[in-house]
């Protein structure tokens, strides 16, 4: 058969086809709420066909009073619309004024309830300490990883420096075997940990480090990938002319690599640390009402959005060309899926809280300022969603509480350990406890790391010494040494 013949082959490909429409939503699903505030303002100048009412102005505008259309006269565009058109269009803006009355019924029954003013608003303004560090793990999230995984991977980035290096006598493998992890899958999931962004931490030295940040195309150039392995001692001390001898290349091959090498990051860690804190406002109140939570969205400024009295005179007087209904009707089909979009904004972030407070019983119906491991996978299989939409919810979000101001992301906690049962133990948990142990100490004969880890361990819970020791730094608490009175 003559390598020219042609050939008709089937393939069943399965993609995610995302519709504009669908976008929209998501992104007004991971929208703060200020930031929602300045979509929606957004929107409406692109939508001439909504504006934003006044109650003042609740008496000037009958915003059911759409009319059919009048029998056509002689004076009527030669290019006006078809009567059935005209019909259609009315029915439309019907609907639309349907659901903006629903909406702006609901909205001011749900803040009248709340008892809602812009005084306490402004008050609700706090300030809060953004972690990089789990902003950077969130990163994980999408890759649907196990809870044991997760936690494993936690604990490689617990146990890093400042710069994002592991300590030289680390054993990842021994590591692995805690969360029950085999060497082979220990290793990958490290290298997973490293292509993360900013990449490079978990390395377990400077060349391993500069290696993960390379393009593809890097890692084929041999000069690169030797200057930072094997001749790294002589680059940083400018033996150019060595190296050259070594390579068998010329030193402006040599200076071409080194500026390529000069723009990756030799300390990544340094930009996982906790950010400069910011104001926040929270996006929902969590509000204990006859012994149950209920969830308020502070969802405060779309209320009042009504059809634009130009374009409702418009669309009942009728003549008007073919092209302007047309952009009538986009524009109604617009502002009913931005009113639906609030609402399921609305609805999904109700939903998530409530689910977040089943799985945080303790912390939010017992008053112990404990809060049990959770992900991202367990709330998306309580409300039947994907992690994704558990993500997106979560992302820049924050809750008023009756214990605080909290980020959505705080209620997800990793594992620091497990007890003697095998059950994962949140770090909060164990937080907690070293507070409450060195709060209740001898002042003269103050506890050791060691002996917190003994103390704990007689709990059942069993946590490494390197574990008390960084949560003891995260803290602020001293060591025994420098405690004793």
């Amino acid at each position: 058969m003559s390598p020219m013949d042609q050939y008709l082959s089937l393939k069943q490909k399965q993609e995610l086809a995302l519709k504009p429409k669908m976008l929209q939503s998501l992104k007004m699903l991971a929208l703060p709420i200020l930031e929602l505030e300045s979509y929606i303002k957004q929107e409406l100048v692109n939508n001439p066909l909504l504006e934003l009412r006044e109650e003042k102005d609740d008496d000037d505008i009958d915003e059911g009073n759409f009319e059919q259309p009048a029998p056509e006269s002689e004076n009527t565009l030669e290019d006006s619309i078809e009567p059935e058109n005209h019909c259609e269009t009315i029915s439309e803006a019907k609907e639309l004024t349907e659901i903006l009355d629903n909406w702006n019924d609901y909205h001011s029954g749900y803040e009248a309830w709340h008892g809602d003013s812009e005084t306490e608003h402004t008050e609700s303004l706090v300030k809060y300490e953004e972690n990089a560090k789990d902003k950077y793990l969130e990163q994980l999230y999408p890759l649907c990883l196990p809870d044991n995984e997760i936690d494993f991977l936690t604990e490689l980035i617990d146990s890093c420096d400042i710069y994002g290096f592991l300590p030289k006598e680390y054993n990842i493998c021994n590591t692995g075997r805690k969360y029950r992890i085999n060497a082979e899958r220990a290793i990958e999931l490290r290298a997973i940990l490293m292509d993360l962004s900013p990449k490079g931490i978990c390395a377990s030295n400077l060349a391993e480090c500069l290696y993960a940040q390379l393009t593809e195309e890097q890692k084929q150039n041999r000069i690169i990938c030797a200057l930072i392995d094997g001749q790294f001692d002589n680059l940083i001390h400018r033996r150019y002319q060595k190296i050259s001898s070594a390579l068998g290349v010329s030193e402006d091959t040599i200076m071409a690599a080194k500026e390529q090498i000069a723009k990756l990051d030799p300390k990544p860690g340094l930009r996982i640390l906790a950010s400069n804190a910011s104001y926040v406002f929270p996006d929902v109140t969590l509000k204990m009402v006859d012994g149950e939570y209920v969830v308020i969205i502070n969802d405060h400024i779309t209320p009042n959005i009504i059809i634009s009295p130009r374009y409702r005179k418009m669309i009942n007087r009728g003549y008007f060309d073919k092209e302007t209904m047309q952009f009538v009707r986009e524009r109604i089909n617009s502002a009913k899926f931005l009113i639906k979009s609030i609402f399921m904004r609305m609805r999904t972030l109700e939903r998530v809280s409530l689910s977040i407070i089943k799985h945080q019983y303790d912390f939010f119906y017992l008053g112990s300022g404990q809060m049990q491991p959770l992900t991202y996978s367990v709330i998306a299989q309580d409300l039947g969603v994907s992690e994704s939409t558990i993500s997106r919810v979560v992302k820049h979000k924050y809750a008023e509480t009756p214990y605080g101001i909290f980020a959505f992301k705080d209620f997800f906690t990793s594992t620091a350990g497990m007890d003697d049962d095998y059950q994962s133990i949140s770090r909060q948990r164990v937080k907690s406890k070293i507070i409450r142990m060195i709060e209740l100490e001898n002042k003269k004969k103050p506890l050791s790391d060691q002996e917190l880890v003994d103390r704990l361990k007689a709990e059942g819970l069993n946590i490494s010494r390197r574990i008390i020791t960084k949560y003891r730094d995260e803290l602020g608490i001293l060591n025994s040494h420098l405690r004793r009175q």
